[in-house]
């Protein structure tokens, strides 16, 4: 499964339009809509993860919504390991949806790989001592031409 965190800005004429529902049909996404200011007749902004079968799938999505006129945007959240406050527990290895984090073995040793970390955070309120954290700074908001290469 290819999964991604996006920042969809759409104007106030597509505010009305059910392109979630397109996503689900015509494309295949699953989606989990993490936050979101929508107003008839009024631009809105959406932050949305969305999770296909391949990165062509969540690519042809994105396509579509382009053609509305939907700005969209990859949000790379950055999730940081303070390896001093980690014990080694592993609860995080159990609620990873990519495989970020894991235990290498026989050392039992967590892993945590921000290669393939997608930026969904489940792993920073699991964690029992808070080792782990989220940043949604400006600078990690990528354009879109940077992801889909």
């Amino acid at each position: 499964m290819y999964t991604q965190i996006y920042i969809l800005r759409f104007p106030k004429d597509t505010s009305d339009k059910p392109f979630i529902y397109q996503l689900v049909k015509e494309y295949d996404i699953e989606f989990n809509i993490l936050k979101a200011d929508i107003l008839l007749q009024r631009e809105g902004v959406m932050i949305i993860e969305l999770k296909g079968s391949s990165k062509n799938n969540v690519k042809a999505g994105l396509d579509f919504l382009k053609g509305l006129g939907v700005q969209t945007e990859r949000l790379a959240a950055r999730i940081r390991r303070d390896d001093s406050q980690c014990f080694q527990c592993g609860a995080c290895t159990g609620i990873c949806p990519v495989g970020a984090l894991y235990i290498k073995r026989p050392e039992m040793e967590v892993i945590f790989d921000a290669e393939k970390c997608t930026g969904c955070s489940l792993c920073v309120p699991i964690c029992p001592v808070r080792a782990m954290e989220v940043s949604l700074d400006k600078d990690w908001v990528l354009p879109e031409e940077t992801v889909m290469k």
